[in-house]
């Protein structure tokens, strides 16, 4: 058992709490068990209980035992001196503050039913090849499940939010350059993401806003820092050594540009992912809007936003996919897969927080639109479509990867709806 399942307790009234006494025999009422505590001190704050009817108000601290008070040297910390209870699963032993003034003490054992208490151990039994309630996941009430991958889409763009608010302080609350930052992470996907993001980091919007006129610039611009025009140099390319010279001349002329010391990469990629070809239809997507972040405030649909980034490469990477060594021509625009991720990635969380900054509640909006969209599919969704929890669209395959990766993989079962149903469900 863990001090979690505890906390669980306390904190929804899981036990038999009529005729509560201590374990000093003091006739026990519980009018609030407080506000949850996730940061350092005690676990609850500001419970009101009462004590042989003498009215108490302070902080209720959970153990497994009492002697953890002791463990965890409580005795010694001022902070637990306004602990007006100790919740614990087994009293072994009496637990006194800091002035020696003796700590009431309920004890839980004897006070959970018994379909509870086999329900949690088969929870978080060990054994499982994916996540704890894989057999019983399925069985969910579907009512239950739709409304908790909805509060999960959301959960996981108030978490995209605060990546967002960091981006919109660091570039002095300018929303083109904090899309700019963002769309360029997400073009690099996950192999070259990081190495995309490092590069907005080195180039200041301004000079993108003073080059958009002209795409052959911007693919200077990008090529350039990402390292792609230094190296290599036996490569015998026109078109390079063009973009070289256009660098250097924009170096000069903004002395803040440097190149990363270790670029995009090529390895595990398909072709069409390759880092130059994502470099340069992302040139020609800011040449084609100058104001890119205004145009998708304005965009409502998914046809809208596939009919905005409907770009593609320069002409010349429509027979390359390196530097220097020619392949069968094609037109390499952004396909609607890879469009969808820019708009579940980017666009929503963006458009998100923007609503939220001008204090607007939109999420019915944004849920119609990721709804939208195709799922996604990756090793995670793969997982969950085994258990017969196929994604219908990008909501419920981000619901599931925030699913997966704030509660699952963290055993956070019992603050999850799904692993509270299963919980609860009674021995029949």
């Amino acid at each position: 058992m863990k001090e979690e399942f505890l906390h669980y307790l306390w904190k929804f009234g899981r036990f038999e709490n009529t005729n509560l006494y201590t374990t000093r025999g003091e006739r026990l009422q519980i009018f609030s068990v407080g506000v949850h505590n996730h940061n350092s001190g005690p676990d609850f704050f500001n419970a009101k209980i009462s004590l042989d009817d003498q009215l108490w108000a302070g902080n209720v601290e959970i153990h497994l035992r009492s002697s953890d008070w002791y463990a965890h040297h409580h005795q010694k910390d001022k902070a637990y001196d306004n602990v007006i209870l100790h919740v614990v699963w087994e009293d072994d032993i009496a637990i006194f503050r800091s002035d020696n003034s003796i700590i009431p003490t309920l004890e839980l054992k004897n006070r959970v039913e018994e379909h509870l208490l086999s329900n949690y151990e088969w929870l978080f039994k060990k054994g499982k090849s994916f996540i704890n309630c894989e057999k019983q996941i399925v069985n969910t009430d579907k009512f239950i499940l739709e409304s908790w991958k909805e509060r999960l889409y959301i959960e996981r763009l108030e978490q995209k939010s605060a990546f967002i608010m960091q981006e919109l302080e660091d570039t002095h609350n300018d929303w083109e350059a904090v899309l700019f930052r963002m769309l360029l992470k997400n073009f690099g996907l996950k192999i070259n993401g990081q190495a995309f993001y490092q590069m907005s980091a080195i180039i200041d919007f301004n000079i993108v806003r003073k080059l958009q006129h002209k795409v052959f610039s911007l693919e200077a611009l990008l090529f350039g820092v990402a390292g792609f025009l230094e190296k290599e140099e036996d490569i015998d390319d026109d078109y390079r050594t063009s973009l070289k010279k256009e660098y250097h001349y924009i170096k000069r002329k903004f002395n803040s540009l440097y190149e990363l010391s270790s670029g995009p990469v090529f390895f595990r990629l398909r072709p069409v992912n390759f880092p130059t070809i994502r470099l340069s239809q992302f040139a020609g997507l800011y040449h084609k809007h100058r104001n890119l972040f205004s145009e998708i405030l304005r965009c409502n649909t998914t046809d809208d936003f596939f009919e905005l980034f409907r770009v593609s490469a320069s002409v010349y990477w429509k027979d390359h996919y390196t530097f220097g060594k020619e392949s069968a021509s094609s037109d390499k625009k952004l396909s609607k897969e890879f469009i969808s991720l820019l708009i579940i990635n980017t666009v929503i969380p963006l458009k998100f927080c923007y609503a939220k900054s001008m204090g607007k509640e939109e999420n019915d909006t944004f849920l119609k639109l990721i709804a939208s969209l195709k799922a996604e599919k990756n090793s995670i969704t793969n997982r969950f479509d085994r258990l017969h929890l196929e994604s219908a669209s990008a909501k419920d395959s981000q619901a599931f990867i925030q699913l997966y990766d704030e509660y699952c993989s963290k055993n956070r079962c019992l603050s999850c709806n799904i692993g509270n149903t299963i919980l609860n469900r009674s021995a029949n």
